[in-house]
């Protein structure tokens, strides 16, 4: 059974742009590097600030508040920030681009 609801996104059209969506209940950051589009949690994990106002430098998503950094596929952050921030997984079909969002177990049962 697929645990993973595919949602239609619009994803970011300039290398290194960062958007901020909202899917479901989730909010999200939607990254464009070297071609692929990339999902994150739109929270720092540090301190709360919104990381769709940070930039992407070396495969990374950097927080504007304290410069935490994300790599933005694995959500790994920097070594000693002992953080990560959330990824979710993208694909494209047929010309259009998606995010995979898990199903809350509630709504598995139905």
């Amino acid at each position: 059974m697929d645990r993973l609801e595919w949602h239609v996104i619009v994803p970011p059209k300039k290398e290194g742009e960062i958007l901020k969506i909202k899917v479901g209940s989730k909010t999200l950051c939607l990254l464009l590097s070297q071609g692929q589009i990339y999902a994150t949690a739109a929270r720092c994990p540090h301190a709360g600030a919104d990381l769709s106002q940070g930039w992407c430098e070396e495969q990374k998503l950097v927080c504007p508040y304290h410069r935490h950094r994300f790599d933005f596929k694995s959500g790994k952050g920097d070594v000693g920030q002992n953080n990560f921030v959330q990824v979710y997984p993208t694909k494209q079909e047929q010309g259009s681009w998606y995010v995979g969002i898990k199903k809350n177990w509630w709504s598995t049962l139905f």
